[in-house]
C-alpha cells in the first residue's frame, strides 16, 4: 500500500489532505478522551452495564437513521462546509457533559450523546467522500490507509491518555479538551480549498429536500445494480458484530483487569485498566492495516481476501481474550483482533472508493456506515443486557469472537461474485 516515504510525501505536498488529516487527529483524540470518560462516569454513578450499553446505542444508532439524510446533504452541499458546521455544533454539545454531577443527572448524558452523534453522522461521510477530491487516483489507497490508521492511533493515544487525564485532573478537563479539539478541527478545515463539482452541479438544497426520499432511492438503485458493490457495502455491517467491545472492554477494565497501583483507589484503578485495554485495541487497529496493506498492495483480490482474514483474526483474538490470565495477554489478544477489524474497515472502504462515482459517494458511504452503526448498537445493547443478567463478561467476550464467524462465512460466499472478473490494473511500481 505504500512506504513510509509515500505517506510522508502525501502529507507534506498535499496541503488540503494535510489539513484534513490534522483535523482528524485532533478531533478523534478528543473523542476517545470523551467516550472513556462518559462510560466511566456512568459506571461510577450507577454501576450498570446496561446503562453503559444504552450510552453506546445512543452514541451509535442515530448514525444509522441520520445516514440517509446526511448522505443527501453531503452529495448536494459543500462537504467542507458540512464538516465545519458539524464540528462547531459538537464543540457546544460536549461542554454540556460537565453538568452531570449526580446519579439523578445521568439522564442528561443520553440526549447530549444523541446530538453529538448526529453531528458525527454528517461529518464522517463528508470526510470520506472528500478524500478522492483532494488526492490523485493513485493516492486514494494511501490516503485511506493513513486516515484509518490515524483513527486507530487516535484511539490508542486518546484512550490511554484519557484515563490518566481523568484520574489526575478530573473528567471536566477531559470534556473541555474535547470541545477545544472540535474548535481546532473546524479552524483547520476552514483553510482547505478544493473543487467540489457535486455541489456546483446540484440545485440549491431546500428544507423539503431533507424529507425527499427520491435521492435516497436513487442511491439504493445505484448500489443494487452491482451485486459486488452491494456485498461490499454490507461488510462493515458484519464488522459491527464486534461492537460489543465498547461494553466488554470497560467492564473488563473495571472487574477483571483494574491496575491497582500504589496509592490508587479502586475507581482510578478501574479507569486505568479501561485505558490500557482500550489503548491495546487502538494499537491493533493502528498497526493492522500497515502490515496487511503491505501485503495487499493495489490488488483488489488481495483486498477481498484480507477482509476474510480480518474476520478470522477477530475470532482468534476474542477467544484468547476470554481466557487471558494476565492483562498483557489480554492486550496482545486485542491487538490481534482489532488489527483484523481495522484491516476490514480499510480494505472495504478502499474497494468502495475505487468503484463509486463521485456524485453517489456521500450516499454510499452513509449506507456503508449505517450498516455498521446498526449492528454496533444491537450487539452493544445485547451485551449490556446479558451481562447485567449474570453472564460473565469473559464468557460474553468469547461469544463475541464466535459470532463474527457468521459474517466471515457470508463474505467467503460473496467473494465468488468476483470469480472470472478482471482486476484493476496494477502500476509497474506495485509489481516490484
Amino acid at each position: 500500500m505504500g512506504s513510509f516515504t509515500a505517506y510522508a510525501r502525501l502529507v507534506r505536498e498535499n496541503r488540503n489532505f494535510r489539513r484534513l488529516w490534522l483535523a482528524q487527529i485532533i478531533s478523534e483524540i478528543g473523542d476517545w478522551f470523551y467516550s472513556l470518560a462518559v462510560y466511566s462516569l456512568i459506571l461510577d454513578l450507577t454501576g450498570s452495564a446496561q446503562l453503559v450499553a444504552l450510552a453506546v446505542v445512543v452514541q451509535v444508532l442515530p448514525q444509522t437513521f441520520a445516514s440517509p439524510t446526511a448522505g443527501v446533504v453531503n452529495d448536494r452541499m459543500s462537504r467542507k462546509r458540512v464538516m465545519i458546521v458539524a464540528d462547531v455544533a459538537r464543540m457546544v454539545i460536549v461542554l454540556g457533559m460537565m453538568l452531570v454531577r449526580t446519579r439523578e443527572m445521568v439522564w442528561l448524558i443520553y440526549p447530549l450523546l444523541f446530538l453529538e452523534t448526529i453531528g458525527w453522522a454528517f461529518f464522517e461521510p463528508g470526510r470520506s467522500a472528500a478524500i478522492p477530491s483532494i488526492v490523485r487516483p493513485d493516492e486514494v489507497i494511501l490516503a485511506n490507509t493513513l486516515a484509518s490508521s490515524t483513527w486507530s492511533f487516535s484511539l490508542a493515544i486518546g484512550s490511554s491518555l484519557g484515563g490518566v487525564v481523568a484520574a489526575l485532573l478530573g473528567r471536566d478537563a477531559v470534556f473541555l479538551l474535547n470541545a477545544l479539539s472540535f474548535l481546532s478541527s473546524a479552524a483547520l478545515l476552514k483553510g482547505m480549498s478544493f473543487e467540489e463539482p457535486h455541489a456546483d452541479a446540484s440545485l440549491r438544497l431546500r428544507a423539503r429536500d431533507l424529507v425527499d426520499f427520491s435521492p435516497i432511492l436513487e442511491g439504493v438503485r445505484y448500489v443494487r445494480r452491482d451485486p459486488r458493490m452491494l456485498a461490499t457495502v454490507f461488510v462493515k455491517g458484519g464488522l459491527g458484530f464486534l461492537g460489543a467491545n465498547l461494553v466488554i472492554l470497560p467492564l473488563l477494565g473495571q472487574r477483571v483487569f483494574p491496575l491497582r497501583l500504589q496509592g490508587i483507589d479502586a475507581q482510578r484503578a478501574a479507569m486505568l485498566g479501561m485505558s490500557v485495554l482500550m489503548g491495546a485495541r487502538g494499537v491493533g487497529a493502528m498497526v493492522g492495516p500497515f502490515f496487511s496493506g503491505a501485503w495487499a498492495r493495489q490488488r483488489d483480490g488481495r483486498l477481498r481476501l484480507g477482509i476474510l482474514g480480518g474476520f478470522l483474526a477477530i475470532f482468534a483474538g476474542y477467544l484468547i481474550l476470554s481466557a487471558a490470565p494476565f492483562v498483557w495477554i489480554a492486550c496482545l489478544a486485542l491487538v490481534l483482533a482489532h488489527g483484523g477489524g481495522s484491516t476490514i474497515w480499510v480494505f472495504s472502504t478502499t474497494l468502495l472508493m475505487k468503484s463509486t462515482e463521485d456524485k453517489f459517494r456521500g450516499r454510499v458511504f452513509s449506507a456503508d456506515l449505517g450498516m455498521n452503526t446498526l449492528m454496533v448498537s444491537l450487539t452493544s445493547f445485547l451485551a449490556g443486557t446479558f451481562i447485567d443478567r449474570g453472564v460473565p463478561v469473559r464468557q460474553y467476550a468469547m461469544f463475541t469472537g464466535i459470532s463474527v464467524l457468521a459474517p466471515a462465512f457470508a463474505w467467503a460466499l460473496a467473494m465468488r461474485l468476483w470469480s472470472g472478473s478482471t482486476e484493476v490494473p496494477v502500476s509497474p511500481e506495485d509489481r516490484e
